[in-house]
C-alpha cells in the first residue's frame, strides 16, 4: 500500500470522488440535503494497492490555520482493512504541513461507520459551519493537531 499525493485533476481521483457522490446520494435515502460543492483547491491524497487508486481524501484550507477534510472514500472492496485510519492519518499530517493547527470535516447523520472512525480518531462535534449550516443532515467534528516538538 501506498499513500501518495495526486492533483484534483487525476483521471482517479475524479472516479473515486465520483463513485463517494453515488454512494452518498444511495445512503442518504433520498434526503432533501444540500448538493455537496466540488472545490478546485483541494489537495489530495490517494491509497494505491497493486497500481490502482482504491481510496483518497483531501484537505481544503479554510484559513491559515484550519483546513477542512474533503472526499474521504474508500472503494467498499478495500474496507475493513485499516485503509481509511491510515488514509486519515497521512490527511492530518498533510493539513500540519500545510501550517494547520486544526482539521475540521462535515459528514452525514446517515454515516454512522464514517462518525465512528473520525470520533475513534480524537475528531469532537463541534457546530455545523459554512455551507452546512442549513442542512439538517450535516454534523460537523474538528480535531487540534498536536504540535511538533
Amino acid at each position: 500500500m501506498l499513500i501518495e499525493s495526486r492533483p484534483a485533476t487525476d483521471p482517479e481521483i475524479d472516479t473515486l470522488v465520483v463513485a463517494q457522490q453515488r454512494e452518498l446520494r444511495e445512503a442518504d435515502g433520498g434526503l432533501d440535503g444540500q448538493v455537496t460543492v466540488t472545490h478546485d483547491d483541494i489537495r489530495y491524497l490517494a491509497v494505491v494497492v497493486d497500481g490502482r487508486a482504491v481510496a483518497c481524501g483531501g484537505i481544503q484550507s479554510l484559513d491559515a490555520t484550519t483546513g477542512e477534510l474533503k472526499r474521504m472514500y474508500v472503494r467498499p472492496a478495500y474496507r475493513g482493512r485499516g485503509i481509511a485510519r491510515q488514509l486519515l492519518t497521512a490527511l492530518e499530517e498533510l493539513a500540519f504541513q500545510q501550517g494547520h493547527s486544526v482539521v475540521c470535516l462535515e459528514t452525514g447523520v446517515y454515516l454512522p461507520a464514517a462518525i465512528g472512525l473520525y470520533t475513534s480518531c480524537g475528531y469532537e462535534p463541534i457546530p455545523v459551519y459554512g455551507e452546512y449550516v442549513d442542512n439538517p443532515y450535516s454534523v460537523c467534528f474538528a480535531k487540534r493537531l498536536p504540535v511538533a516538538a
